[in-house]
């Protein structure tokens, strides 16, 4: 059986994280699954948690008044949602929904800005993980605008 620690170890969002400081913040973490449709969160709600996507497909989605609910990612294992967690208000952006069963290590928000405040090595290294994340994903949706309001002939 692998510890919450192991599970970080094998991420890419943790690569270069020390030892010391996987073992510092694995006490933050808690294995959670979620059943296809089942919302994980909701645009508005406390950013209680950092996802750490071991399996399955999350869609982040942002609700549409006359649309309903559009999906504007998928996020799947290997990749991380929920980072209002960092950025205060601390309330989610988006909803984020299972499209089928997903495995996740929810990290405690609370507790990760806590041991932020306490090894800032450790917090510059979330912020500076998270922006890179943050911005491919900035990139990503300019493509995606790009392809859908392009220049039309």
């Amino acid at each position: 059986m692998k510890t919450i620690k192991d599970l970080l170890t094998e991420h890419k969002f943790f690569h270069e994280m020390t030892p010391e400081m996987l073992e510092f913040i694995a006490g933050c973490g808690k294995n959670m699954h979620f059943n296809p449709g089942e919302f994980i969160g909701k645009q508005g709600d406390p950013a209680d948690f950092l996802y750490v996507i071991r399996e399955g497909n999350i869609a982040l989605q942002l609700v549409q008044p006359t649309q309903g609910s559009l999906t504007i990612r998928s996020l799947r294992g290997g990749e991380i949602a929920g980072f209002s967690w960092i950025i205060p208000p601390y309330r989610l952006q988006f909803d984020l929904r299972a499209v089928e069963h997903s495995s996740v290590v929810a990290l405690d928000g609370t507790c990760l800005r806590k041991k932020c405040e306490e090894d800032y090595k450790l917090g510059y290294y979330l912020m500076k993980q998270s922006a890179t994340v943050m911005t491919q994903r900035l990139v990503d949706t300019r493509i995606q605008l790009l392809d859908i309001y392009g220049a039309r002939v």
